[in-house]
């Protein structure tokens, strides 16, 4: 696992640098995810306005005004704010005690680093406005593309996505929530899918009405883009070792910190009981006697330690159906031997690497959305195709994950599984709606 890129140049070329510290793999791999996404939704949208089927809209804007007040207070805000955290957290790396994590989320940072940037970005955005400045500003007529509002739904799909996640996932886990209101809320973990799909669903629909666009052609446009976007945000959840993976896989045993092989359901047994602390409490004895919570995924009893059992054929790796997620960025696990530092635990038992399966299954998907995207002309189609498919995939890969589950009428779904039904019924109805107008 690489936690962060500093690990991974430490892997890769045996060269350590400390200012890599603050570039989380996880957060590279989203930031990857919204730019593979930008570029495939401003592809096909340029595809459909050469056929005619999205059209550009004039607005009035006025051109040739100097800098004004809001321009400074608003880059001088984001700069500051930016080299306040950057410099801060560059600065910080150097010391090896300092958690970097806990330390973008504080309240901790540089003054000068941020006075810095903001002076900058006031400065380039005062020299922009200054080439373009009329002795009398003027209104003109310019016609906007679809395409070009691609960044403002990245950004829409970016606040409301984060927003809607963290929300969702407070309520998910309303009893750690409410333990911590405040933490939970700013804490950089803790982040549900779904929540993030159904918010940011929500604002850009909201904002395609008030821009006159076609919701059903800018879906379609969109539907392949989050598949492949979904399935690159997994890829840092896999890397990272954020916490995303499956269910015990109770054909395997780690006799060692980071190691598996594989075991009789006797042998298993006598593993769980060996870290009984940890499945139970959440805890685990280090090599000095300290106790220290690594995880909140407990059970009321051993017995009832989520686990199934299947043994993958001997010629692929056995880390594609038990994994320990050593080096992993939550810290979860029993300690590793001659590790030094943070970041040197692995879990007591393999698990299933769910966010593997995901990166496989939706850039699958996505490859199919995307073949048959020129084939479907009905719009509202790709839509339907695409809420089944999502939906499916999840409710599926629900069944070796570990989630809060709801009481309905003697079922025990998760909130994923629940949410799941909904988008398949009702990309079923779309798709039956839209086939009928045909």
């Amino acid at each position: 696992m690489y936690p962060n890129l500093y690990y991974a140049v430490k892997d890769w070329f045996g060269v350590e640098i400390n200012a890599f510290k603050i570039f989380y793999t996880f957060g590279i791999f989203v930031a990857i995810a919204f730019i593979v996404g930008a570029l495939f939704i401003s592809k096909e949208l340029k595809r459909k306005e050469k056929q005619g089927l999205l059209l550009p809209r004039e607005e009035t804007i006025t051109v040739g005004k100097p800098l004004s007040l809001i321009d400074v207070l608003i880059n001088g805000f984001i700069g500051f704010v930016f080299g306040y955290k950057l410099l801060g957290a560059f600065l910080a790396s150097r010391d090896q005690g300092i958690d970097l994590q806990d330390y973008i989320f504080s309240l901790q940072g540089s003054i000068i680093g941020g006075l810095i940037l903001a002076a900058l970005l006031i400065f380039l955005k005062y020299r922009e406005k200054n080439k373009q400045k009329l002795a009398k500003p003027e209104e003109r007529i310019i016609r906007i593309w679809p395409h070009d509002r691609v960044g403002d739904i990245i950004v829409l799909a970016l606040i409301f996505g984060i927003l809607g996640a963290k929300l969702f996932d407070n309520l998910e886990n309303w009893d750690r929530f409410i333990k911590n209101p405040i933490a939970n809320l700013f804490s950089p973990s803790g982040l549900t899918f779904y929540g993030g799909l159904i918010c940011a669903a929500i604002a850009i629909a909201v904002y395609l009405v008030k821009k006159g666009i076609n919701v059903w052609h800018m879906a379609d446009s969109i539907a392949p883009a989050l598949m492949i976007a979904y399935a690159i945000g997994r890829i840092g959840c896999q890397v990272s070792g954020d916490g995303d993976w499956g269910i015990y896989n109770s054909a395997y045993i780690s006799d060692a910190p980071g190691n598996v092989i594989k075991a009789s359901p006797i042998e298993f047994e006598k593993k769980l009981n060996e870290n009984a602390s940890y499945f139970l409490e959440g805890r685990v004895r280090d090599q000095d006697s300290t106790i220290s919570s690594v995880t909140d995924r407990k059970a009321n009893s051993l017995e009832n330690v989520p686990h199934k059992s299947f043994k993958g054929p001997s010629f692929l790796p056995k880390w594609l159906f038990a994994y320990t997620f050593p080096h992993n960025v939550n810290e979860d696990g029993i300690l590793m031997p001659e590790c030094e530092g943070k970041y040197c635990r692995a879990l007591p038992q393999p698990v299933f690497p769910t966010s593997l399966y995901e990166i496989v299954m939706c850039g699958s998907l996505f490859l199919i959305l995307w073949a048959l995207r020129k084939k479907v002309n009905t719009p509202g189609i790709i839509s339907a195709i695409y809420l089944v498919f999502t939906g499916l995939e999840r409710f599926f890969i629900e069944k070796i994950r570990v989630n809060s589950t709801y009481t309905i009428f003697g079922l025990h779904p998760t909130q994923a599984e629940i949410i799941s039904l909904f988008l398949i019924l009702a990309g079923g109805i779309i798709f039956l709606l839209k086939r009928k107008r045909t």
